[in-house]
């Protein structure tokens, strides 16, 4: 069984969230039966460790691990492999594979700036 985590950095303000809760639903919409599983590195639940710990319960032998961050800084070079680290030696039946930061993206970055682009004509026209 399979699952993807969306790991995102996490706020105080729970509004905060909604944008990436928007990318779960339509993971989920797109793929009824795969597991989707939002997780954060702070401030927010649940924690990555409690996110892989629930889809072990549930029998999830791999997981694809989404950082939803636009630049690779101190969370994704420093905190997520110590995270990773911890949750591996927790659940070794489990593998999980880590793509790159959505900002890494080609596709993403330039949808980005496409939508940029079309809001400053858009003020302009």
């Amino acid at each position: 069984m399979r699952g993807i985590v969306l790991f995102a950095h996490g706020a105080r303000d729970p509004e905060w969230a909604a944008p990436f809760q928007r990318i779960a639903a339509r993971l989920r919409e797109a793929r009824p039966n795969l597991r989707v599983q939002l997780a954060f590195l702070e401030l927010m639940q649940p924690a990555l460790a409690d996110a892989v710990a629930g889809m072990a319960a549930e029998g999830i032998t791999h997981i694809t691990l989404v950082p939803l961050f636009l630049a690779q800084g101190g969370h994704l070079k420093e905190d997520l492999p110590r995270l990773l680290d911890d949750v591996r030696r927790r659940y070794p039946s489990v593998t999980i594979h880590v793509t790159q930061a959505i900002g890494d993206s080609a596709v993403l970055t330039a949808a980005i700036a496409d939508w940029a682009l079309a809001q400053h004509l858009s003020f302009t026209a």
